[in-house]
């Protein structure tokens, strides 16, 4: 695996997430996920970690909608921003696309998914967002 010798960082984080992965960092030795990566567990303050690939799938947590953004952002408004808890148990939050603001709901299954097509200017790094679950895709 080429992630092997990768840091657990979060530039390390965003250079698999540009390759279209979610990626983990995960204890040896207690088995704590950790989305985005830190080079130590914060349970067992361990530092054998290793990457390990998501699903990327989870159910909405919390959410809000934003009406006032960001200049890079306004052509997109109003947008939603959420927090997912993943099947594999991390909470991870991103932008929710792909669904009208108001047919959003706390508890709907969401997926991951890779995005080049938001606004460019900031920030800088590969994106991913979250779309409603389709379970033929």
């Amino acid at each position: 695996m080429a992630e092997a010798s990768l840091p657990f960082t979060i530039e390390n984080f965003y250079k698999l997430v540009a390759e279209g992965r979610l990626m983990a960092a995960k204890c040896r030795k207690c088995g704590k996920l950790f989305v985005p990566p830190r080079p130590m567990c914060t349970d067992c303050y361990s530092k054998d970690l290793e990457w390990t690939q998501l699903k990327g799938e989870g159910e909405l947590v919390t959410y809000t909608v934003i009406h006032v953004s960001p200049k890079q952002f306004e052509s997109m408004v109003p947008y939603a921003v959420g927090i997912v808890k993943l099947t594999e148990g991390p909470k991870l939050p991103g932008m929710i696309c792909d669904i009208e603001p108001d047919k959003i709901s706390v508890g709907m299954k969401l997926k991951v998914d890779f995005n080049t097509t938001l606004p460019s200017e900031w920030p800088r790094w590969p994106r991913y967002y979250f779309k409603p679950f389709d379970v033929t895709s």
